[in-house]
This record gives C-alpha cells, structure tokens and sequence, in this order.
C-alpha cells in the first residue's frame, strides 16, 4: 500500500541548504509531476473547473496519489533475478536487525499477505527465502503494483497482487484465510490504522502470526535528526512541533500521513483493533548510527534541545557491535511488533 521511506535510504546525502537529499528530490519530483498533471489534465478539459473550485481530496486519496508517484525502490527496473536479490540484500542491510524483526524466511507451505506490499521488495523476499504455499499482496498503488509483478516474474515467483482503493478497508479473501501477515512501514500513513488492523485480524487464521514496522518514537531518528539536526541547525519548519517535522522529514516534505508511536502507544492501538502485540524491537538504520556519532554529544549540550531528547540521548548504551540500544532495544526508526503466543 504504501511501503517504506522513499527518502530513509540516503537521507544523509544534504544538498546545500542542508535538507536530506531524499527530501529534496523527492520534493522537487512531486510538485514536477503534479504540475504536469494540471497542465495536461488543464489541457484535456478546457472548460473544467480550476483547482481551487475543485473538492478537496481526503487524506487517503492524497496519500494514494503520494504513494503512487513514489515508492521504496524508486520505481527501479531490473535487469535480472540476481540484481534484484543483490538489491533485496543490500537495502536489508541497511536497517540492522530488520530481517531477524520482520522475517522473510520460515513460512514454507504457508499463505502468506504482504499489506503494503509496494514494488514487491518483501514479496522477493518471501518468495526467495520461503515457499509459502500462497502468496499475496495488496497496494493502493497502480504503479507499484505494475512494478512488482514485473519484478517477481524476474524470479520466477507467484503471487497474487490486489489493489485496493484509496479509501477501501475490506480486502477480499475471505475469513481465517491468511496463515501470517506482513505488514512494513505502512499503518502509519494510513488516516485510521485501526479499521485496517481489524480487517487484517478478520483474514487472519486462528493461531496464524502477524508482523508489524511501524515507525518509532523512541529513536536517534526522532530525538536526533528530527529535534536537533532538523528543528535546531536546519530550523526547519519553525511553530511546528516534534512530530509534525518528522512527518516532513520521514517521506518527502509533501507527504500527507506520516505518523509515529511510542511501543505503548502501538500496543494501545492495536487493542482498539481486538489484537495483543508485544514491542519485539526496533531495526537501527545505519544513517542514524552516523548521525549519532557526529551529532550525539553536541546535540544533547545545545540548550535548545528538549529536555525529553536530551535525556533520550543520554540513556543511550553502546553494543559489542557499535548499535545503539534504548532500554535494551536498539534505538531505531523501525519499531517492530508481533502477536503474543
């Protein structure tokens, strides 16, 4: 449906101004292709009423129409089966922990839904290091969509790809069907995420597993790029508080949903759904391991950093492995989550 950042791969390539270079292009490609729709569609339909007199679009369709225009592999074509696993590979290795949290491997003979499924990255994957017995996506993006199937025919791999509209709940497999859900970096760009969670309960078997990302409160990303490189050295988007500059921040500038939780607040809306979960841990992304060892110690004495950042910083431990940890969970943008057995 949505997918993963567009911009969370490179964000820390600045342009001049300091702005991740993710946003930057994502930014100035969004506002190019919209321009060119309303010249063409201005074109097409002389006599139809200007922008303005048009209905505003809900928040579903806007991201519909943001999702579609962008996804995670850049609307990339590849070559050959082994260029899209080398790239599956390398994009896993950027978050560290992310496979172990949201696992692509183990669900032989299952009937696997990817929710969100996007151009079909962790559909390669599952159809890689598995062989469930069925294998699903669903995405609100055309595009993405198209890209995935060209993508998965590289390998050889059958899925069955949805599309579901913009402002559509219901997905249609019938009840119990679904043996495990999958479902990364896509609830939070949703207007409700908890009408989409009771309907991926409802295709849910009884005693069937459900992985969930969703995007972390309690990270570098939130406490340090967030707060202090955006908000203090960039003063970027001056008035607006915490999490509306990481809604600017996370997917490109224009992006209408972008929203992020703390554990307990990811648990308190999956009960509203009727589903237990449990915090199994967060993917650190490597860009927040360079940003903390540039930034950690400046940030955390610059008086203009909330106390809430600040102490975050603060309680950081540093692993064998040189991966910072928050209350013994490495302390990434990817908050991963799971049902209680």
């Amino acid at each position: 449906m949505y997918r993963r950042p567009f911009n969370r791969v490179f964000p820390q390539r600045r342009g001049r101004n300091g702005i991740g270079l993710g946003s930057l292009v994502f930014g100035i490609k969004t506002r190019i292709l919209k321009a060119m729709r309303r010249v063409r569609g201005a074109a097409e339909n002389p006599g139809k009423a200007s922008s303005s007199e048009m209905p505003v679009k809900s928040l579903a369709d806007q991201s519909a129409e943001h999702w579609t225009e962008s996804n995670v592999t850049y609307h990339r074509k590849y070559q050959n089966a082994e260029e899209s696993l080398r790239h599956f590979e390398w994009r896993s290795s950027l978050y560290v922990g992310y496979l172990d949290l949201m696992p692509v491997a183990g669900f032989d003979g299952k009937t696997v839904l990817d929710f969100g499924c996007g151009p079909g990255h962790d559909l390669v994957g599952f159809g890689a290091y598995s062989r469930p017995a069925r294998l699903i996506g669903v995405d609100v993006s055309p595009t993405s969509l198209d890209e995935a199937r060209a993508r998965l025919a590289l390998h050889g791999i059958n899925a069955e790809l949805i599309r579901q509209g913009a402002d559509e709940v219901r997905i249609p497999l019938p009840d119990g069907s679904v043996d495990h859900v999958h479902s990364s970096g896509v609830l939070h760009h949703t207007p409700d995420p908890v009408v989409h969670l009771k309907e991926l309960r409802r295709v849910l078997k009884p005693g069937g597993t459900m992985n969930l990302m969703i995007y972390n409160y309690d990270s570098i990303f939130v406490h340090l790029w967030v707060a202090y490189c955006r908000m203090i050295v960039e003063g970027a988007y001056p008035g607006d508080d915490l999490r509306s500059v990481f809604r600017r921040s996370t997917d490109g500038p224009d992006c209408p949903i972008s929203n992020v939780y703390t554990p307990q607040e990811w648990i308190a809306v999956c009960k509203r759904a009727g589903l237990d979960v449990e915090f199994t841990g967060a993917a650190i992304s490597l860009f927040e391991m360079e940003q903390l060892g540039r930034e950690r110690f400046r940030a955390a004495a610059d008086e203009r950093l909330s106390a809430e950042s600040r102490k975050f910083l603060l309680d950081l431990t540093i692993d064998e492995r040189g991966m910072a940890r928050y209350r013994g969970h490495y302390a990434g943008v990817d908050g991963c989550f799971a049902l209680k057995r």
